[in-house]
């Protein structure tokens, strides 16, 4: 294999993205990064870099012990990247999983019944509307 590669193509080769054009494009937007640089989608990349990707919530890294553009199988990984993403990235994501309805991305819509419902819960009759008619006198 050869020494150096492009990272759009390392990044897609060595499955952290789907297509060679989703990694291209998070390149063009700024969410990878080498040695805290945001790189070019032709930015040619060597064994023993580390690489930054930002899906957000959590940004992962990789050390790079392959430079391939042959995208490979999944069992062939642990030869091409360390996975060297800190404990604290995965504490992260797992608590926005587990509040991930109440933070909702701008633009996603309305949520569905059963969101709402999850929502409903969280939140309480509390801080409902006016459920409660006793509270009311109409005497007065």
């Amino acid at each position: 294999m050869s020494g150096e590669a492009r990272i759009d193509k390392w990044l897609w080769a060595a499955r952290v993205f789907k297509t060679r054009s989703l990694a291209a494009d998070a390149c063009k937007n700024g969410r990878v990064t080498i040695g805290g640089v945001n790189v070019k989608p032709s930015h040619t990349v060597k064994a023993g870099e580390t690489v930054s990707v930002r899906k957000p919530p959590i940004t992962y890294s990789f050390k790079i012990l392959q430079p391939i553009e042959q995208r490979v199988g999944a069992k062939m990984l642990p030869q091409v990247y360390e996975n060297v993403t800190p404990q604290e990235q995965y504490e992260l994501l797992e608590m926005t999983r587990i509040s991930g309805f109440v933070n909702r991305a701008r633009g996603t819509g309305r949520p569905t019944k059963k969101e709402r419902r999850s929502l409903d819960a969280f939140i309480g009759p509390s801080l409902g509307g006016f459920d409660d008619a006793d509270d009311w006198d109409d005497d007065e």
